[in-house]
């Protein structure tokens, strides 16, 4: 019997990754499906009446093992792929898609649901239990169960063609991603560069049988090479083919793609009697629709646009002033923000690198995590695992009892997409009495240890860490009874305030000093260092946040209208830009076109989150700063109520359990020194 379809004979019930072959994934899913049908007929043809256990509580439980085996492929997809797993993606996407709609389209299995529905107020139901029940109606409302037949079939379709779509997207990118490098043999064209970052690019070179040093579009070497390297035409080069990804009219080309994707995602909209894309899945966020998100964004713009602009003058007029540049382009911001920024506050990531080494960070994050919630982390070695440089941790909380089980995966490899993202390899629940812990994983993509030195982090890697460390503990902490609202699984605009907020450690002295210690000698962080770190943190501020509302923008003007009348994404894209812009367009670049978060990945008409989650950030560390950082009583009203809870109820009745009230935008315009604290 295929591995996959099977209980895992496994030490804490873990995918057993060695022993999975690629040959096993498509009859595992194919297999998968007609179990988790079969299933779902036990429910339809129950000739009892329905009630909420037999039929959602039973339908939310069915299908586990086709989702254990779909959250094991997909994320292998993401961070292990290969040609063989990227076929099979392609084959495997529109089946899973068509089951989806099997169940939603379901007419018998919609009757149940909706017997039970139509009597929730004489159920006497928990609130998690009311939650469910109305999460899965809405499940089948907002995805055509109450469609005919014909339409029933056209979203089908849809959905086939949008499962697909979304692949080749990530697809091209990695492409693009892999196929490109920048070879050096001239060692002044490196001039600038840190020591470190100079061995990773000779590193690459070699392990590609080449003479000199190759800088890749890879963050870690893409990064270093446009904040320091001196050679303007070089980084010009660099930055047009980072922006260039997908948009070269080649074989790799996502024009099309998104100009797809957008229309077929407002096509469904409408056929679900929604005005368009953003309307359908802002139904289901916090902000509730459109307008309360470009009202958002549009207020904070009001306020981050003279500051953005007034530090664009300065910067401007630094660079005229060291090198005579007469108009910054995009390719000179890190450059002469970086130089700026070290004259300043003289910080510069190259002194504060020594001070984060990655097992030191790693360290520190659990000791925060230990104090906060009481968690403890064992590097256990004989956890399975889908590659050799993933580490995998036992955590349990103060009396032994098992938590989580949490996997890390930190360096860039060819085959693992660009970024950071939290995932989830099995999820928590109660079922027969039983809790059944989660499977957490984070991957990253840090600079890797060199024949001399080890992974020693800048500090934005730094709080990458802590920001998926924070959702981390969203999943690793959960405590539902049902899976689909466990853990991570909540409103959109929810999903990144534990993660935000969790970044607030790194600039607090308190928690910089337990691991923020020199990889050579051992000696703490200087206190000087840690001040210029706390001062420098607003640093630009004004253009990171007219940036952000860019592409918050940006994802508004793709799905909170008719698309349909965009025939040029790059057209469409300027003219969505024109009022956040600060730097001169380049012809050559487009953003939509490598823009997962929007278009592979959920972010769709929701990339306004990462600033909405970061006013409930602020407020809610706020809260955290009153008592002391450490605070155990504001640590388990966080716990208790925030990261415990997943989507058992409205974010906005959890937050004010937490905090006693709203959070208020206020904090976080302070903490960006947008307004005087």
């Amino acid at each position: 019997m295929n591995i996959l379809n099977k209980p895992f004979d496994t030490q804490f019930n873990t995918a057993p990754f060695s022993k999975i072959k690629n040959e096993h994934f498509l009859p595992a899913f194919k297999k998968g499906i007609e179990d988790a049908k079969a299933e779902i007929k036990t429910i339809t043809s129950n000739p009892d009446e329905p009630t909420f256990e037999n039929t959602l509580e039973a339908l939310d439980f069915a299908g586990e093992q086709l989702d254990r085996i779909s959250s094991i492929f997909f994320n292998l997809n993401s961070a292990e792929t290969n040609d063989e797993i990227q076929k099979i993606a392609q084959e495997v996407s529109p089946l899973l898609s068509e089951f989806s709609n099997d169940i939603t389209l379901n007419a018998d299995l919609f009757k149940r649901v909706k017997a039970v529905y139509d009597q929730k107020d004489e159920l006497n139901l928990t609130k998690e239990q009311q939650t469910l029940l109305d999460k899965k109606y809405k499940s089948f409302s907002r995805n055509g169960a109450n469609l005919s037949e014909s339409k029933k079939q056209q979203l089908r379709d849809i959905d086939k063609q949008l499962s697909k779509l979304k692949l080749t997207f990530g697809e091209n990118i990695l492409a693009e991603t892999n196929n490109y490098e920048l070879h050096l043999t001239n060692e002044d064209d490196l001039s600038g560069l840190p020591e470190g970052a100079k061995e990773a690019a000779a590193q690459m070179a070699e392990s590609k049988d080449k003479e000199g040093w190759i800088i890749t579009l890879d963050y870690p070497s893409y990064i270093p090479f446009m904040t320091y390297a001196d050679n303007r035409e070089l980084r010009k080069k660099l930055a047009i083919a980072f922006g260039a990804k997908a948009f070269q009219n080649n074989k790799h080309d996502n024009q099309d793609n998104v100009l797809q994707i957008a229309k077929l995602r407002h096509e469904r909209a409408n056929l679900l009697s929604y005005k368009t894309h953003a309307h359908f899945v802002l139904e289901e966020r916090m902000a509730k629709n459109p307008q309360t998100v470009e009202t958002f964004l549009n207020d904070l713009l009001e306020k981050a646009k003279p500051a953005a602009e007034s530090e664009f003058k300065d910067l401007e007029k630094f660079a005229k002033e060291l090198d005579n540049i007469d108009q910054l382009q995009k390719w000179d911001g890190a450059y002469y923000s970086e130089k700026l920024k070290q004259k300043l506050f003289d910080l510069d990531d190259e002194k504060l690198k020594p001070y984060f080494k990655l097992e030191s960070v790693i360290s520190g994050v659990f000791t925060i995590a230990e104090k906060l919630y009481g968690l403890k982390f064992e590097e256990v070695s004989t956890i399975d695992k889908y590659h050799k440089d993933v580490l995998t941790y036992k955590v349990t909380n103060e009396t032994g009892d098992l938590v989580s089980i949490f996997y890390a995966d930190f360096f860039p490899r060819p085959g693992k997409r660009n970024g950071a993202w939290m995932t989830v390899y099995k999820p928590q629940f109660v079922k027969n009495g039983k809790n059944s812990r989660p499977h957490i994983s984070i991957v990253c993509n840090f600079t890797k240890p060199t024949k001399t030195k080890p992974s020693l982090l800048t500090f934005n890697e730094v709080t990458t860490l802590f920001h998926e460390f924070g959702h981390a503990l969203h999943g690793m902490l959960a405590n539902t009874k049902y899976p689909s609202l466990s853990g991570t699984s909540v409103f959109w605009d929810f999903v990144e305030l534990p993660s935000q907020v969790l970044e607030n450690w790194c600039y607090e002295k308190e928690a910089l000093e337990l691991f923020a210690t020199h990889y050579e000698t051992g000696d703490l962080i200087p206190m000087e260092l840690i001040e210029k770190i706390k001062a420098s943190a607003t640093f630009h501020e004004g253009m990171q946040t007219l940036r952000q509302l860019s592409f918050g923008l940006l994802d508004m003007s793709w799905h909170g209208d008719d698309p349909s009348n965009i025939k040029d994404v790059k057209n469409h894209e300027l003219e969505t830009f024109k009022n956040t812009r600060l730097y001169p367009d380049v012809a050559q670049n487009c953003m939509s076109t490598s823009f997962s978060h929007i278009f592979q990945g959920g972010y769709s008409a929701g990339y306004y989150s990462y600033k909405w989650a970061e006013v409930l950030d602020a407020d809610a560390f706020e809260f955290f700063k009153e008592s002391g950082i450490f605070s155990r009583d504001v640590a388990d009203k966080f716990k208790n109520n925030i990261l415990s809870q997943g989507g058992t109820d409205d974010p906005m009745t959890l937050y004010k359990q937490f905090r006693g009230k709203e959070p208020r935008p206020e904090a976080l315009l302070k903490r960006a020194g947008l307004i005087e604290k």
